[in-house]
């Protein structure tokens, strides 16, 4: 397999998404999130940072296995950890 990163274009429909390739400048591949991401319903968002598996069979086709924590957050995510509006209970 052929591990890249890129960049969530769209979301194509049907669990797919298209991604911008960073290591090939400019390719374009069709991506589905592998079973992790899915297991823990990881939401995956255009704009998100991605790493991709690539067959070397089939470059257009791949399989997103992890995503940037806080790829698009400013700020560095939510203050509070995981609970929104407030601190973390102890």
């Amino acid at each position: 397999m052929i591990e890249t990163s890129g960049v969530i274009e769209k979301e194509q429909g049907n669990g797919f998404y298209l991604v911008t390739l960073e290591q090939p400048a400019g390719h374009q591949c069709l991506c589905r999130a592998a079973g992790k991401l899915t297991k823990f319903r990881i939401k995956l968002l255009a704009g998100d940072k991605v790493l991709v598996e690539i067959s070397p069979y089939d470059l257009t086709r791949g399989r997103i296995t992890y995503r940037e924590r806080n790829a698009g957050a400013p700020g560095g995510g939510r203050p509070g950890g995981n609970r929104p509006g407030g601190p973390k209970r102890r």
